[in-house]
């Protein structure tokens, strides 16, 4: 499944500063959708190359990051439960700046 995931709010620098990366995440064997606890298991694994902790928190973002799915909060949809389909966009914005 191709998707677009994109960081922004600082996030981009624990993946090397890329900001939008199109991936494509394979799916389990005659599921359409991917929940989205498996995709943030995958972009751990898969996009965030350094910092980890910075990103997740237990088996969930860590508080002060948004999540939308298609430009829409990601609390509307189920949080973890939320899917996501084929060309869908995945954004993660941190809240909290050093300063």
């Amino acid at each position: 499944m191709q998707l677009t995931v994109e960081f922004g709010g600082g996030l981009e620098l624990l993946c090397q500063s890329v900001k939008i990366h199109n991936v494509d995440v394979d799916l389990k064997d005659g599921e359409k959708k991917l929940p989205m606890r498996d995709l943030l298991s995958w972009v751990s694994t898969n996009l965030i190359k350094e910092r980890p902790e910075m990103f997740m928190k237990g088996d969930t973002v860590r508080p002060g990051i948004i999540v939308l799915i298609n430009d829409s909060d990601w609390e509307l949809d189920g949080q973890l439960d939320a899917t996501v389909g084929e060309k869908d966009a995945v954004v993660f914005i941190s809240t909290l700046h050093g300063g």
